[in-house]
Order: structure tokens, then C-alpha cells, then sequence
């Protein structure tokens, strides 16, 4: 019933897990990257990615792969991959929205025997009971008589070049035995790490679900420890290298935690629980405490400023960096904007600095511009947030003579060596 020898591949969405995605399959197979953004579709057709995920050579030399905005040019595939970001609300509420949106979309263009797979993050359950209902309505065909589902999370690390999609495993499933073994044998031909097969969507979507509420629980576990020898006088990092010398101990560092998913999955993972009546007490807590850390290095250098006699009310602050992880362009969900946000409820005037990010997208995202060149002397405060390979390259010395005379250098990413720095998470 299913070829490998007819795939025609529609993938809807084309950001940091789309697009690398239709690249490898277009290495292989026909197939059509959609975007609604025609920008993002425009650029792409010129061989460029913003993202900076896919080398422009690369982009370039894909052999069966076509980009659009309209909807209507998908109606040739047979497979259909939802890489929609699947974000939460100001209540902290999963936005299924975008997931909405797309299912509505699939309606339009399904035909029997067609098969569509989503990579966004969700709860379990969400994609049989949200998408599936949809597609059924607005196609008025059956499911799993007429079109099936699969379901393979996406386990993109943005800016990450050594660990690519091919080379990371692949969780598939399917929404019956034989839509699953095809799903597993399509990712198998450009997964080089290999696939793991769940036995149901509900499983594949619980995994992908905890993998990075895992990550956000042992991240909250030191951050609190980071809080903990603050008060102690003792250096976290010293800390956690001394206990490191075990080979069990996991790695983890204190920090801000945003981006698109650790400060996000956990509370698709929550709500799902609320919703049969159980309250997460671990995974509710670790997400308080890390929300929490911006507005803990605030108020650190606020003292320090404090004790050296700096006003607080009328002060200049310089944040380094804006993304929300090291070398790369991805502002989603960046919680380095906290730090601004606590300053400015001080009254100082704050700029930011990130040469990985463009001003104008900057400011349509968070309403802050970030300025383009650095002066010394200038600062009260120098916060390095990001840690961003050309701030390692200019060294706590070129960094320090951003501030003034007694200003305040905090170190939130363990960046430079304690000596250099005033303070440090």
C-alpha cells in the first residue's frame, strides 16, 4: 500500500526544524517546503537562510526540493510533514494555534491514501484528538480508512554543527502497525543514526515531550544549588567541576532557561496532567525556579552596585547577547529580555549587544533594538548573558573597559574566569 518509490513530500513549515528537514529529503525524494512567511520562502529560493541551520552551498545543490506560500502546490505529495512551532500563551498555556492552523491546512489538500506526520512538540494525545478531528472535518475523508497519521518528534538543536539531523536519532510512529514500519523506513533512508519505533503516537509523543523536561528539572535542581552557595561564599562552577571528577555526575550548569523548548515542553506535559487531575509538583517547581533567574541576577548586581554607591534609579547597563543560547541567531523564548525588563523596572537605561541577531527582528519580537557598536567607559553594569564565541574572543579584559571605572562585570554563563569577573552564577 505504501512505496518508498512514490514518496512525494509536502513539508509544512520552514524555520529552524522544517527547513533542514526538506533539505534532506529533497536530497532524495521530490519535495515541497511550505512557509506562510513569503519572505522566508523568497529568501530560500535565493539561496540564503537566515537561521544559518543550512549551509547556502548546501541549499543550493538539493536536487528535489521546491519552495512555496501556496498551499494549492501541495496538493501533488502523498506525505505531509507539520514542523509548526507549537509555542504557549502569557497564561503559560500551550498555543496549539499554529498546529490548528496547519490541520486545517492538511484538510484542503488530503487525498485517500495520503499520510501526514507532525514533528511539533506536544502533549500526549494532542495529535489523535486536536489534528486528526480536523482533518477528518474539513477532508471529509475517514482516518485510518482513508489518510493516516504518523507522528516523529523534531530533535533539531539550533546552532548545533555537530549534532545534524541525520546524525540524530529518530523516534517514529504511526497510527497503525503498517503506517508505522513505512514512517520508520522513511526516516530511515536519511537518518544515518538510525530510528526507534514507539508503539503508539502517544508514546513517540510522550518522549519527546519529557526529553526536554528532563533537561529543565536538572537545570532548575542547579540552579537552586547556584543559590544555595551564593549565600555559602562559594563558587558554583568550582563546585560543580570538583563533583564532576565522578563519572556519574551529570553535567549541568546554572543559567537562564529559554528558547523553543526546555522553557516551553514542560508545560504542555503539565497541562495534560492538570487536565486528568493530576498537579505536577516537581516539573511545576523547576519551572518557577527557573523563570526565576533573571530576576535573582538582577538583584545581585543591583547590590553590588549598591555597595560600590552607583545610583540604581539612573544607571547604564549593557546586556551581551540576546539569543537564547550561544551562536546562533534564534530568539524564541530568549529570557535574557527578563534581565532588561527587571533593570528598566529600576529606571536604568539599558542597551543590548548581539552581533548574531538582526535589530529590525529584534524589535518586532521584543520591542528592544539592539545597538550595533560597543563604547567604552560607558557602563555601570556589563551582564555577559549569551555566551557567544566573540565575546570569548574579546576577553574579560575588553569587556571589563565597557564598564566604568567601579562598574559592575557579572558573568551569568560561567564564561570568563572567576578572578576576572565581579560575580557570577
Amino acid at each position: 500500500m505504501f512505496d518508498l518509490g512514490k514518496v512525494h513530500i509536502g513539508v509544512l513549515g520552514l524555520g529552524y526544524v522544517g527547513l533542514p528537514l526538506a533539505v534532506e529529503f529533497g536530497k532524495k525524494y521530490p519535495t515541497i517546503g511550505l512557509d506562510i512567511n513569503e519572505a522566508r520562502v523568497q529568501e530560500l529560493k535565493e539561496g540564503r537562510d537566515s537561521s544559518l541551520e543550512v549551509d547556502p552551498v548546501e541549499l543550493q545543490q538539493v536536487a528535489h526540493l521546491s519552495y512555496t506560500s501556496n498551499l494549492d502546490d501541495l496538493k501533488s505529495c502523498k506525505i505531509y510533514i507539520v514542523t509548526v512551532p507549537t509555542p504557549i500563551n502569557e497564561h503559560k498555556q500551550p498555543d496549539l494555534s499554529p498546529l490548528i492552523g496547519a490541520s486545517h491546512a492538511l484538510g484542503k489538500v488530503l487525498k485517500p491514501g495520503d499520510i501526514a506526520i507532525f514533528e511539533s512538540t506536544v502533549y500526549p494525545g494532542a495529535t489523535e484528538e486536536v489534528c486528526v478531528p480536523i482533518m477528518e472535518a474539513d477532508s471529509g475523508l475517514t482516518f485510518n480508512q482513508d489518510f493516516f497519521v504518523g507522528y516523529s518528534p523534531e530533535r533539531i538543536n539550533p546552532g548545533d554543527k555537530e549534532h545534524r539531523l541525520p546524525t540524530i536519532k529518530k523516534v517514529t510512529s504511526g497510527s497503525t502497525p503498517e503506517v508505522a514500519d513505512f514512517v520508520d523506513e522513511l526516516y530511515s533512508t536519511i537518518i544515518t543514526a538510525g530510528t526507534h519505533k514507539a508503539s503508539s503516537i502517544k508514546v513517540a509523543e510522550a518522549a519527546k515531550v519529557i526529553e526536554n523536561t528532563q533537561r529543565d528539572v536538572n537545570i532548575a535542581l542547579v540552579n537552586e544549588l547556584a543559590l544555595i552557595f551564593n549565600r555559602l561564599g562559594i563558587d558554583t562552577l568550582e563546585v560543580l567541576e570538583a563533583a564532576g571528577s565522578k563519572w556519574n555526575f551529570l553535567p549541568f550548569r546554572p543559567g537562564l532557561v529559554g528558547g523553543h523548548c526546555i522553557g516551553v515542553d514542560p508545560y504542555y506535559l503539565t497541562h495534560k496532567a492538570q487536565s486528568i487531575g493530576y498537579q505536577p509538583e516537581i516539573i511545576l517547581a523547576g519551572r518557577r525556579l527557573n523563570d526565576g533567574m533573571a530576576a535573582y541576577v538582577v538583584h545581585s548586581i543591583i547590590k553590588l552596585m549598591m555597595k560600590r554607591g552607583i545610583a540604581t534609579n539612573s544607571n547604564n547597563v549593557l546586556v551581551l547577547g540576546l539569543t537564547f543560547k550561544e551562536n546562533c541567531p534564534d530568539l524564541r523564548n530568549t529570557r535574557v529580555v527578563d534581565i532588561v525588563t527587571e533593570f528598566e523596572d529600576y529606571g536604568a537605561r539599558v542597551d543590548v549587544y548581539d552581533p548574531w541577531v538582526e535589530p529590525d527582528e529584534a524589535e518586532q519580537e521584543y520591542g528592544l533594538r539592539p545597538i550595533m557598536e560597543l563604547r567604552d567607559g560607558e557602563y555601570d553594569a556589563v551582564i555577559l548573558a549569551v555566551a557567544h564565541r566573540q565575546f570569548k574572543e574579546m576577553g574579560a579584559e575588553k569587556i571589563r573597559a565597557l564598564c566604568k571605572k567601579n562598574g559592575v562585570l557579572f558573568d551569568v554563563k560561567n564564561l570568563l574566569p572567576v578572578s576576572d569577573v565581579d560575580a557570577r552564577l
